[in-house]
């Protein structure tokens, strides 16, 4: 791996171990902490998604000219993702652990087919693609205001 790759791979494993915390606390049937660990894991994706979104996506595309190519398919699947977050949300609102537990196992696939996307494709192209720049690309990600 590299730079871009191994970043952006670590903050896939972080928000992993929170949406873990989650899942767990729902199966216990814990509602409070579950609300508390899936709020959490959604900040921190929300995060990731505005990084590679907001930062890595638009200066891969400059440097590829690959505008339409991987980063709109990963734009889709964020979607998919917030559009999966919002009936968690939904169900968490009304106390529904087994609704959230359904869209979780949900949620689950659509990460672990999009993490493998970008780890083992358009990571790698990233790096490759900016080069010698990478370390300053990922210096303005890190910097984006969170939003």
């Amino acid at each position: 791996m590299s730079a871009i790759a191994d970043y952006f791979a670590t903050e896939h494993r972080c928000c992993d171990e929170v949406f873990a915390a989650a899942e767990e606390a729902a199966q216990s049937g814990d509602l409070a902490r579950c609300r508390v660990d899936f709020q959490q894991f959604q900040t921190a994706m929300e995060r990731h998604f505005q990084k590679e979104e907001e930062g890595l996506f638009p200066a891969f595309e400059e440097a590829s000219g690959m505008f339409m190519g991987p980063t709109r398919v990963m734009r889709l699947e964020h979607q998919q993702m917030r559009e999966t977050f919002g009936e968690m949300n939904n169900a968490l609102a009304s106390g529904d652990l087994e609704e959230f537990l359904g869209q979780a196992e949900t949620l689950l696939i659509l990460m672990q087919q999009h993490n493998i996307k970008e780890e083992q494709m358009l990571y790698p192209m990233c790096d490759r693609a900016l080069g010698s720049t990478a370390g300053s690309v990922l210096d303005a990600v890190r910097n984006l205001p969170a939003g």
